[in-house]
């Protein structure tokens, strides 16, 4: 998650970018404190945000007029970078969802 963030922020240019700067401090927050509601909802909003963004390359896709070399490369670095970021959110998500059944079992073991 932290290198999508790094190509976000470089891809829109080097300069100083709030938004960015917050998520890689949220995401190294996250590992450092392994904080389970907040491990759920960085996941989730950054798998909308991504669903939606590919709707966004589709449309831009099919403002092309022909099939060429810029198309393909919207095409495979756009779909490569958000179905990546989904498919990283959703393993996330299943951590961290799991991760109260664990706390349980261990609970229950221990007792």
């Amino acid at each position: 998650m932290i290198v999508a963030v790094i190509f976000y922020w470089f891809s829109a240019g080097f300069g100083i970018n709030p938004f960015a700067i917050g998520l890689i401090a949220l995401l190294v927050f996250q590992l450092i404190f392994k904080n389970r509601i907040i491990g759920l909802m960085i996941p989730s909003l950054l798998a909308l945000v991504s669903c939606y963004m590919l709707l966004a390359l589709m449309s831009e896709f099919n403002e092309f007029p022909s099939f060429n070399a810029e198309a393909q490369e919207l095409l495979f670095v756009g779909l490569t970078f958000f179905l990546s970021t989904i498919l990283v959110s959703g393993i996330m998500v299943y951590e961290y969802a799991s991760m109260e059944i664990k706390n349980d079992q261990q609970a229950l073991v221990s007792n």
